[in-house]
């Protein structure tokens, strides 16, 4: 009988269109599912690694359905694998790759060191359409501006998806397993994850139907409706993106067949769909931009970096006085995720009219969300604070009051997320006080805060930085 294969779970929580899943099944060997919980694992936020547990025990449903189990371990990987190859006598690794470089760095170690004992180990391209190294600009770089990105790989073609294994071979013996339970992967969650829970769209067959219901009912208006925030205009699957329970090809598969069938908007989706892309291209070209300015000039800029600054917590509770910023802010604590344009506004707040490093509001949602990923999360904070690969110019400072007036003129989003102003407040607007940290002591009968500052005020004082530092 030939030796067990190691399929090393990451962020491919799913069974459809998943290549090293597929090359573990067509192997014709019996399969063993691993889980790793690293150092990499334990250090994310509370939002992430919570709804990374619930992905992972619902995958492990999964694959209990076609005989097969998620084996779960922690330590290093080299260890746990070495470990776990000694007692099962497999002779093959695979794997999906991830992008940022400890993953690389961590990955290329393991395969040296597999290769060095002549076991197999092979990795795939499993959570991108196109990996970063395949698209160059015509003098062999990288692409630094989204346009043309674009324009070089929305013509490429795309490879078919892999078939859901319809049965997965088991080993004659399984190897033990940690219990994801006492890992306790949701308790800095505390009670936010019962607030949170029902926003949660959890695993590949809610992705995919989200998807599909996307395409067939809201991509016709998803030009106009995608920056309505009080309203679900978007395909909403950043999450399912994120922990890999939908393949990047199953939503470009889905936007060509969409925009052949002439669904107005698909091709804005199929944009959207690249602009993900183009994170984890500039991650892998210039991985300094996870921590650091990626503009270096930008070093020079005297960003205030105190966390504990009275403006910076008064962001985070979402009592700035900026209806929109403090509803974007609350929508997050409530349901996981945040609205685009939310971000957007959130983000050049805290970083133009507050004039706060780019690095706290990244760290904060890293905390808070359960679409955190990491490529898409740094080039969005970068972009927005003007020290990123943005084309528009540095000095663009977004108005939270005229954006309000332009993308929610009835107040709706309000509505949602505010219960100061309304004597009846929705439950989504209540459900924000029992999400946050008890030790913030907030409530729904506190009056509403006054503005830090105004608009105007904020939009000088940021020119004025710029200008004075010589931008």
């Amino acid at each position: 009988m030939p030796q067990p294969i190691i399929y090393w779970i990451r962020r491919d929580l799913r069974l459809h269109d998943n290549p090293a899943l597929h090359y573990a099944v067509q192997s014709g060997r019996a399969v063993i599912p691993l889980f790793i919980m690293d150092i990499q694992e334990k250090k994310l936020g509370a939002a992430p690694k919570w709804r990374l547990g619930l992905g992972l025990e619902y995958l492990s449903g999964e694959l209990e359905k076609v005989g097969s189990k998620i084996i779960f371990r922690s330590g290093k990987p080299e260890a746990v694998i070495d470990e776990l190859i000694c007692q099962t006598g497999a002779e093959s690794v695979c794997w999906n790759r991830l992008y940022d470089p400890v993953s690389r760095q961590r990955d290329e170690g393991i395969k040296k060191c597999l290769a060095a004992r002549s076991l197999e180990a092979t990795s795939f391209a499993g959570a991108l359409l196109f990996e970063p190294w395949t698209v160059s600009t015509g003098a062999g770089g990288y692409y630094r501006v989204y346009t043309p990105f674009w324009n070089a790989v929305k013509d490429r073609e795309v490879q078919c998806e892999h078939p859901s294994p319809q049965r997965i071979k088991a080993p004659t013996e399984w190897p033990v397993s940690e219990k994801i339970a006492d890992w306790k992967m949701g308790q800095a969650m505390g009670r936010g994850a019962r607030i949170v829970r029902p926003f949660v769209r959890l695993g590949q067959v809610a992705a995919v139907d989200r998807l599909s219901t996307f395409l067939d009912e809201d991509a016709a208006q998803y030009p106009d409706r995608r920056n309505i925030p009080s309203v679900l205009g978007t395909s909403g699957l950043s999450e399912n993106l994120a922990l890999g329970e939908i393949s990047p090809k199953q939503c470009w598969h889905g936007g060509q067949r969409a925009l052949y069938e002439g669904v107005q908007g698909a091709e804005i989706f199929l944009k959207e769909v690249v602009w993900r892309e183009f994170a984890y291209h500039l991650m892998f070209h210039t991985p300094h931009i996870l921590n650091s300015n990626w503009k270096p000039d930008w070093d020079k800029f005297p960003w205030k970096t105190d966390e504990d600054d009275p403006a910076v917590l008064a962001w985070k509770q979402g009592r700035t006085g900026v209806l929109f910023v403090d509803a974007a802010m609350r929508e997050m604590y409530v349901s996981g995720r945040m609205h685009n344009r939310g971000r957007m506004i959130v983000a050049s707040y805290l970083t133009k009219h507050l004039l706060c490093h780019w690095r706290i509001g990244q760290k904060w949602f890293e905390q808070c969300l359960i679409d955190w990923d990491p490529a898409s999360n740094a080039m969005g904070w970068q972009w927005s604070a003007g020290s990123g690969p943005d084309a528009t110019p540095y000095f663009r400072v977004f108005n939270a009051e005229t954006q309000l007036e332009k993308f929610d003129p009835k107040g709706r989003y309000i509505k949602q997320w505010i219960a100061e102003l309304d004597q009846t407040p929705s439950d989504t607007a209540k459900s924000f006080f029992d999400a946050i940290p008890a030790g913030w002591n907030l409530n729904s009968k506190m009056g509403y805060p006054t503005a830090i500052m105004s608009m105007k005020q904020g939009r000088e004082r940021a020119l004025n930085a710029y200008e004075t530092r010589g931008f």
